[in-house]
């Protein structure tokens, strides 16, 4: 486990107090035992669809525009499990920052941990791409048992969250950078470090091509390519999944061959259909709340 490098103060002033009275509620519901948690997070999840309609509409879309060859029960069965997910990943972020992992560290599976091997070995940093999935904060956790992954995110608009989830994240993470840190996060692979990062949200900033996710038109940034190119690291796509028996699996692809190309456009195509096929290996865990297709060449949402 790496020591957890200094921290500022927390912010306390009287603003903030209501955020602390929640994340200390989140705190506490991360020592309620991990059997009843899933139990709850499932009902939460039901309370969450019912509760947050624009966010449902969004999902019902994505799921509609992902997967065509579904007919409408199956799809609604999908959404219905994907917001039973949602509500475990609630008690999954939790445990993450804040409480133990012990008993997820039952019934682990991982694969392919030699592919980051076989990188180091070779002197190089890897970039870690994953995809946002439900399970992506407990499952960076589990992963860093086994190598000193570093992450990349983006900062919480409330100081006093930002404060808490750092905090808790830096107790497993070798180190955490935000979105702007480009030159520190070159300088970490430079030198060896393992880099988590998930580039499959449609960005607000930064250089994006549109390339196909689920056969259609997804703006996705390059940042992957652009990241390889000037730091010569290697790139493994990393899986992770809840599995029906309440285990997890991780699973590390071996290193994407000939990667960065010249063509960063194709890069990114590589990229996303990795992210895809892991969406497709547990389509419930995948965040299906986000407008993933939000932006689209001919300028028409498919949400609107």
């Amino acid at each position: 486990m790496p020591t957890p490098p200094a921290m500022p103060s927390p912010p306390l002033a009287p603003r903030h107090w209501p955020t602390w009275l929640g994340i200390g509620t989140l705190a506490a519901l991360a020592r309620i035992p991990w059997p009843l948690q899933r139990a709850i997070g499932r009902g939460m999840g039901h309370m969450l669809r019912l509760a947050l309609p624009s966010r449902r509409r969004i999902a019902e879309r994505n799921i509609a525009l992902c997967f065509p060859e579904l007919d409408q029960g199956a799809r609604d069965a999908l959404l219905r499990r994907h917001f039973a997910a949602l509500g475990i990943g609630v008690f999954e972020f939790a445990r993450a920052w804040w409480g133990s992992v012990a008993p997820l560290r039952r019934g682990l599976v991982v694969e392919g941990l030699e592919h980051i091997q076989q990188a180091h070995a070779a002197g190089r940093g890897v970039i870690v791409v994953s995809g946002h999935f439900t399970t992506l904060e407990v499952c960076g956790r589990l992963m860093c048992d086994f190598v000193p992954l570093a992450g990349m995110y983006r900062p919480h608009a409330e100081p006093a969250m930002e404060w808490a989830v750092k905090r808790g994240r830096l107790r497993y993470a070798a180190a955490m950078f935000t979105k702007s840190e480009l030159r520190p996060v070159v300088k970490h692979l430079k030198q060896g470090g393992l880099l988590w990062y998930a580039p499959d949200q449609d960005p607000s900033r930064g250089d994006a091509v549109y390339v196909p996710f689920f056969g259609r038109p997804a703006h996705s940034l390059t940042s992957t390519h652009q990241l390889a190119r000037l730091s010569g690291a290697a790139v493994i796509a990393y899986g992770h999944e809840r599995r029906a028996d309440g285990g997890y699996t991780l699973r590390l692809s071996p290193v994407f061959d000939g990667f960065p190309s010249s063509d960063a456009t194709a890069d990114t195509a590589r990229v996303m259909a990795a992210i895809e096929a892991m969406a497709r290996r547990a389509p419930e865990q995948y965040l299906w709340i986000h407008r993933r297709f939000k932006r689209q060449p001919d300028g028409r949402s498919p949400y609107q």
